[in-house]
């Protein structure tokens, strides 16, 4: 890892130690706003360090993913970007190579011909870092405009008088219900998703855009999901399996629709999918605990001494509590993640 660091500019390393630890800080909240400066540190690193071969430029870019992917285990948008990143090049360098353009919708040529493009790593091309950065911008502006792209499809899922279920604050999944709102008025249920209490931000989001809101305690939520039309929720990260890494609570809450019937829509751009897996004796990568100070207050002194309190952020929903996902690129069934994966990431990057 160190040789390949020594291709980065003293700024370039500036550039990425502030950028892990404006996260770890939680400065940056969103995955959109981490996606979005991990493609900008990618473009300046194929713009300012030196390579010679697309080669070069793949063990530079596969150091700093795991460098940052390391620091930050739990925020998986990093490593997604990164490895659309190294499928661009490896896609760019095959171009370069080849001089025509691999047909995306050939499944079979797909998965033949990626081990055999890696040959074409070593070959020096000279308008290579062009055609790089120029799709470098393309997935840019496709990460600006995904939230727009999933908000134009809500007509499509959400019809009138209907009753929608939601936990938690998800920039997504507001964008989507206040653009079915234009046109449609339907009713929607908002979990209040303690203890961090993210559904009253949503909540009153959502009455003040004039959308009929109802805020219930997360207990009530098997109650009232028998009134329910649909859920639609947001997450943090769509696993390779069609799983989900989602806010805690929304396992409670795909449980409850299963029970009742309730289909679950997901509200996600690609950035989101991760060709990783749920790991369950590995919560260190996959969670994030925080202090249990808003499970069990401090003035419990008495209790805390004699308990061990975890408090974790996320919840992991299997695949087959999921309907539909809804990607900035269209409907697609959980069973339909693998074709994902295929498309947007190449197997050698899987593990960065």
């Amino acid at each position: 890892m160190s040789d390949a660091r020594q291709h980065l500019t003293d700024d370039l390393t500036d550039r990425i130690e502030s950028f892990i630890s404006s996260r770890q800080q939680k400065r940056l909240c969103s995955s959109y706003d981490v996606a979005h400066q991990t493609v900008d540190l990618a473009r300046r690193i194929i713009s300012q360090t030196r390579w010679s071969s697309a080669c070069e430029l793949v063990e530079t870019l596969r150091t700093v993913g795991r460098w940052m992917s390391s620091a930050i285990p739990s925020e998986t948008a990093m490593g997604n970007v990164m490895r659309r990143v190294l499928k661009i090049v490896r896609d760019e360098a095959a171009v370069s190579s080849d001089g025509k353009q691999n047909d995306p919708d050939d499944l079979h040529r797909m998965l033949t011909a990626q081990r055999a493009s890696s040959d074409d790593l070593t070959v020096a091309h000279p308008n290579l870092k062009g055609a790089i950065i120029e799709s470098i911008h393309e997935l840019m502006e496709e990460i600006e405009i995904s939230g727009h792209n999933i908000s134009i499809q809500s007509l499509e899922h959400i019809h009138a008088n209907e009753v929608v279920m939601t936990c938690g604050h998800s920039r997504t999944v507001e964008a989507f219900l206040k653009a079915a709102a234009r046109k449609r008025k339907f009713h929607v249920i908002v979990a209040e998703s303690a203890p961090s209490y993210q559904g009253q931000k949503m909540g009153k989001s959502l009455a003040e855009a004039g959308i009929e809101t109802t805020l219930i305690t997360d207990s009530a939520v098997f109650a009232m999901m028998s009134r329910v039309n649909k859920v639609i929720i947001g997450t943090h990260t769509v696993l390779a399996d069609g799983g989900l890494k989602a806010l805690n609570g929304a396992h409670a809450l795909a449980l409850a629709a299963h029970h009742h019937s309730v289909p679950v829509v997901v509200c996600a751009a690609l950035f989101k999918l991760s060709p990783q897996f749920h790991c369950a004796y590995d919560q260190d990568t996959f969670n994030k605990i925080v202090g249990p100070h808003d499970v069990l207050p401090f003035a419990e002194g008495g209790v805390l001494s004699d308990v061990q309190v975890q408090n974790p952020v996320f919840d992991y929903v299997p695949p087959d509590l999921v309907t539909l996902f809804i990607f900035n690129t269209g409907g697609n069934a959980p069973s339909y993640v693998y074709r994902l994966l295929s498309e947007f990431y190449h197997p050698d990057d899987h593990d960065l």
